[in-house]
């Protein structure tokens, strides 16, 4: 089964989709923004657009997923921010066409404009929303356009914590999910590093 976590930038999707990771036996990560990274770094800076932008990296992105959905045996988790009903349709649509809805689910992880922006300053490495520009100026657009039906489920996270939401999306695809033991510190450190592991300085 493929889970897509969905949601604006800030959103809770990395976080949410290393709990999953970590609870959920034989589950893996595939990361389709490590695609647009490489299709970066092998053109000229000045040509660097929005990598979603790249046929592609939409084709890559459905190539990769269809290859760990044949081969790997446990859940694919793939955290992933799509708001263009034309590159949700090649990406997440093209999969279930092949695959079946039953084995591809979507979630868009949702939020309070507030809460996001609360979010993206937490992680901003002392520099509050300034390393967050990019996902500040895409925010608006992205939570309008994900509200629309068929960006659904659609999960609202305001007031639950990662474990919780990890709990939800888990429960909502019909997989038997390990019961989470951290306390609130193991909890905060175990954020921190994730957060850290996907820092980019390029």
């Amino acid at each position: 089964m493929l889970l897509w976590l969905n949601g604006p930038f800030g959103g809770g999707k990395t976080q949410t989709a290393w709990e999953l990771r970590r609870r959920l036996p034989g589950s893996v990560v595939c990361d389709p923004e490590h695609i647009g990274f490489g299709l970066h770094r092998s053109l000229p800076p000045g040509l660097r657009g929005d990598f979603q932008d790249l046929a592609a990296w939409r084709q890559g992105v459905y190539e990769v997923l269809d290859l760990a959905l044949r081969r790997h045996d446990g859940p694919v988790i793939a955290p992933m921010t799509v708001v263009e009903p034309a590159y949700f349709a090649e990406t997440v649509g093209r999969l279930r066409q092949t695959h079946g809805e039953e084995r591809v689910r979507h979630f868009a992880l949702l939020a309070e404009r507030e809460t996001v922006l609360r979010r993206l300053s937490e992680r901003g490495l002392g520099r509050g929303l300034k390393r967050e520009s990019f996902a500040v100026r895409k925010l608006d657009g992205c939570l309008e356009r994900l509200a629309a039906p068929e960006f659904a489920h659609h999960i609202p996270t305001d007031h639950l914590t990662v474990p919780q939401v990890a709990d939800l999306v888990a429960r909502r695809a019909g997989l038997r999910i390990a019961p989470n033991t951290d306390g609130p510190l193991r909890h905060r450190l175990r954020r921190i590093r994730v957060g850290l592991s996907h820092l980019r300085f390029d």
